[in-house]
Formats: structure tokens, sequence, C-alpha cells
């Protein structure tokens, strides 16, 4: 992302997306549900990704 964000303001819609528009990366996944990129998670992320594709991301960006 180029631009910082505003946490008090709701995000812009040009920078709102699912997995389906844009590649996605796991650490992407972590945060899209709402949890801090660790490295645990960022791994369960990229395995999920990796055994289930798109459905991965869409189980958390429907």
């Amino acid at each position: 992302m180029s631009e910082p964000i505003d946490s008090e303001s709701p995000t812009p819609d040009h920078l709102l997306h699912t997995g389906s528009e844009h590649p996605i990366d796991p650490e992407d996944l972590v945060m899209a549900s709402g949890q801090d990129p660790t490295p645990a998670l960022i791994e369960k992320a990229r395995q999920a990704m990796e055994r289930d594709g798109a459905a991965a991301v869409e189980r958390v960006l429907p």
C-alpha cells in the first residue's frame, strides 16, 4: 500500500478488494481475519491457501 491509512476513518473504496480481484499473500489473509501476522499464523494461512486455493480467501472475504 502506498498511502497511509488513518485508523479513525473508513477505508476508501479504492483500497478495498477481495482475494478474487487481486493476488493475496498469506500475510494479507491473516490480517483480513483481524489477527496480527505472526510467523505461526502466516504459515497456517500459507498452508490453507495451498490446500484450498481461492476458497481460503473467500472464507474470510466473502
